[in-house]
């Protein structure tokens, strides 16, 4: 397949839709992966309206070539002119019952190893053992997003809204003048499917109202090495859209 649309809407918009991603064995597939994983430790996250896994495929490695199939290393490929490699990889589920909902604002935050003073680095956090910081902006300019999605997904169950264009502003207050919610866009996102998106793009989404589940995997890319001493606390390399993945955690 050519993605050529894909990523001219990501780098003009901030955002784009594609579907036929996987195919409904290989969602199949996915989820029984994550539902016999023991759920353990701190990188799990269960709560009335919400559970996560982080550092998903450290804690299901299972899932490697399950996602790493031959149309998102492809994919990856064509969205990008030098070699990325994932940074972040999370397992959303917003139950059918959800009342989690998350206001406008930019992914700003990477997951680091440790914490170093360093000039352009702020921002520090340490949640869940981990520490996360905003880094350079050229950093997060960089940076792929790719939402992978099991579930049909549309503005009763969480699909993102998200502002166009609003990554090319830089780094934006969610309560700037810079940018107009009457330009809002809502992402509808088939099952097997998935939406492409810059961290900066303003996005936010909405209570679950039609009863029914959203469950995503959110998968972070970059081509930069931090400055040292900091490296990606995720670091799996990518090395070939035409054979099985080879994903080798750095």
């Amino acid at each position: 397949m050519n993605y050529e649309r894909n990523k001219i809407e990501l780098e003009e918009n901030g955002f784009s839709v594609l579907s036929n991603l996987y195919s409904d064995n290989e969602i199949s597939q996915i989820l029984s992966c994550i539902e016999n994983t023991e759920q353990d430790g701190n990188s799990f996250m269960k709560t009335k309206d919400l559970f996560a896994i982080r550092q998903l495929i450290k804690n299901v490695p299972e899932l490697r070539e399950l996602l790493f199939n031959k149309k998102l290393t492809e994919l990856i490929t064509d969205l990008s002119e030098s070699e990325y490699f994932l940074t972040k990889a999370i397992y959303f589920d917003k139950p059918s019952e959800s009342n989690w909902f998350v206001a406008y604002h930019q992914d700003l935050s990477i997951s680091v190893d440790k914490k170093a003073d360093l000039e352009s680095y702020s921002n520090w956090t340490f949640k869940k053992e981990q520490y996360g910081v905003q880094p350079p902006i050229e950093i997060l300019q960089d940076t792929i997003t790719i939402r992978i999605h099991l579930d049909k997904t549309d503005k009763n169950n969480g699909a993102l809204k998200v502002i166009p264009k609003s990554h090319l502003k830089g780094i934006v207050r969610a309560d700037s003048k810079d940018w107009n919610i009457e330009s809002e866009y809502i992402c509808e996102v088939e099952k097997g499917g998935a939406m492409l998106m810059k961290p900066l793009t303003l996005h936010a989404s909405n209570r679950t109202t039609n009863g029914k589940k959203r469950r995503v995997i959110h998968l972070e890319f970059n081509k930069h090495n931090l400055t040292k001493p900091l490296a990606w606390l995720e670091h799996y390399e990518i090395k070939s859209q035409h054979t099985t993945p080879c994903i080798k955690n750095c």
